[in-house]
């Protein structure tokens, strides 16, 4: 498969933190196994895990400053600043212990990665964001271990987030707008052979629910809008447009029975909302008519009320022996 310029650009980068792993011991990234240098307590500041539990980074700050997310054995998250956390291996360099657990290496275990967002909407300036999404299968070794795999690993700095496969598949059955959009992305980085079988069941993962979490995501979004706009006398335009553009998508993938990210043909009118050009009322009005075509759409639609659950159930079986396959 040949890789676009972006993809050797974020290969070149992988390698280039790889390095910082191995050279800086400040550099924390996501999948690192790290010890709690402080007693980790929970929301009643009732005692959790004492000071020197292992956890794995889960987040990673977007500045410097921010904190870091980590999860331990139990599940439980906690966030953490940089100086209450020390990597595992140093950690136990420095008490002589010369043992040297390995890293995880998300990368090696991608099954697939996109490019979402304005970029892959067609909504894009020079000034856009880069945001990559895709789907890692955890290692039988880490499901295994106490600490379990993470549900997902984010990179606020580099703009990414990849879910487990499980997790990925939960949310996709539940018609989550973003993974159904992660799916039929224009813009695909990776994709391995387990993520090509996916791909050829994205559409069992479409259903009549489509109206219900796109639908009922923008008109609750809407209505809080309508709250900020009477206390406070404005609203985010590039939320709104989002929201705007969520609804032309829901409708058009219960019509088509596939996910049309791409939205040119509405562009012009969805950048002016963005750049604050359309007033609330031409807002208001506009999207009480894509409400309407949205339930005509529903009332059209040719997909199942149900997505396929029994073919995403076999599919993560084979997936699952397929990973543990690996290991004999």
């Amino acid at each position: 498969m040949r890789l676009s310029s972006a993809c050797l650009h974020w290969k070149a980068n992988q390698l280039t933190r790889d390095c910082k792993m191995s050279h800086q011991p400040n550099n924390i990234f996501a999948g690192t196994q790290v010890v709690s240098l402080v007693e980790v307590r929970g929301p009643n500041h009732s005692l959790v895990h004492p000071r020197g539990a292992v956890g794995v980074v889960t987040r990673t700050p977007a500045v410097e400053g921010e904190n870091f997310l980590v999860r331990f054995p139990d599940g439980f998250e906690k966030s953490l600043e940089r100086a209450q956390i020390e990597v595992l291996k140093h950690f136990k360099d420095r008490l002589g212990d010369g043992s040297q657990p390995s890293d995880f290496d998300i990368e090696s275990v991608i099954i697939y990665r996109c490019i979402v967002g304005s970029r892959a909407y067609g909504l894009n300036n020079d000034e856009s964001d880069t945001d990559r999404r895709g789907i890692y299968i955890a290692p039988a070794e880490l499901q295994w271990s106490l600490f379990g795999a993470p549900e997902q690993f984010e990179d606020t700095a580099e703009q990414s987030c990849f879910w487990e496969l499980q997790k990925f598949i939960i949310m996709a059955l539940r018609a989550n707008p973003n993974i159904l959009e992660c799916l039929y992305s224009p813009m695909v980085e990776k994709v391995t052979p387990l993520g090509e079988e996916l791909l050829a069941l994205r559409q069992r993962f479409l259903s009549q629910m489509i109206f219900q979490t796109f639908n009922g995501y923008a008109m609750s979004q809407f209505k809080k809008m309508e709250q900020d706009l009477r206390n406070h006398g404005e609203v985010r335009p590039k939320h709104t447009m989002h929201l705007l553009r969520l609804l032309i998508t829901g409708a058009a993938t219960l019509r088509e029975g596939r996910v049309p990210v791409r939205v040119e043909a509405h562009s012009h009118r969805l950048l002016a909302v963005k750049r604050g050009e359309s007033s609330w009322a031409e807002v208001d009005v506009w999207r009480k008519e894509l409400h309407h075509d949205f339930e005509r759409a529903l009332a059209e639609t040719k997909l199942p009320e149900r997505p396929d659950y029994e073919a995403a159930n076999q599919f993560l079986i084979r997936a699952r022996r397929k990973n543990v396959s690996r290991l004999d």
